[in-house]
């Protein structure tokens, strides 16, 4: 069964949270404040973490940027709602999805399954990646080759790169700034034009109408996310 740790000072809402996933099959336990969550952290294996912004004593992004030390667990932080600097902020030091409070129960319930699914097929004991398979798109890491309605090709490396780690990182919402230092392995400069044109590149040879893309999705203002529908 997984399990989940969840973070916040609201116990009620811990509460609801751990008895919401269970059908699931998902098991959860709670702290109600940062310290306490690296202390659990440590004492057991969990497939994800829920992250409240707002906490006494040590906040949300201090709790982040001290789990992104010792773990790659995916993280889901709670925000308030309209404050897009906290969710910048959050996606920049190493989270990997967020939800505005307050909150539809099924869409948190879907996120967890979709970012814990996500985890386990990345980190496979023996640390090999299958094949890619989407709707309409297969890609081959180890080959280097993609197959999509108009057959099996290889693209150029920088545009099967950057399509690589988004379908990794299905549903999580990339900043430019991850991609940049993912994909180029350079600092970032706040210079978006070399994204845009892999991007626009990709959707011309893989999508069906590129103006209404299938499988990377602009996320306006922070970057872009790999359609968790496909």
């Amino acid at each position: 069964m997984n399990r989940i740790l969840i973070i916040d000072d609201d116990r009620e809402l811990c509460v609801l949270i751990k008895r919401s996933v269970l059908s699931e099959n998902i098991e959860a336990d709670f702290c109600n404040t940062g310290k306490a969550g690296l202390l659990k952290l440590r004492e057991r294996e969990y497939q994800l973490v829920i992250l409240d912004v707002m906490m006494p004593g040590m906040d949300g992004f201090e709790t982040l940027e001290e789990i992104r030390k010792e773990s790659s667990l995916p993280i889901l932080m709670f925000t308030s709602r309209n404050d897009s600097i906290s969710k910048v902020r959050g996606l920049r030091a190493g989270a990997d999805d967020y939800l505005t409070k307050p909150f539809d129960m099924e869409e948190l319930i879907a996120r967890i399954v979709s970012l814990i699914r996500r985890y386990t097929r990345f980190n496979q004991p023996d640390g090999t990646v299958q094949k890619l398979v989407f709707d309409g798109l297969e890609i081959d890491p180890e080959a280097r080759l993609v197959t999509a309605e108009n057959g099996t090709f290889e693209l150029p490396p920088k545009e099967f790169d950057l399509l690589l780690y988004c379908a990794k990182n299905q549903g999580k919402i990339l900043t430019k700034k991850q991609i940049y230092e993912n994909v180029w392995g350079d600092e970032y400069f706040y210079d978006d034009s070399n994204i845009m044109a892999v991007i626009s590149r990709l959707r011309k040879k893989l999508e069906a109408a590129p103006s209404s893309p299938k499988y990377i999705q602009t996320i306006k203002g922070i970057g872009y996310r790999f359609n968790k529908e496909v």
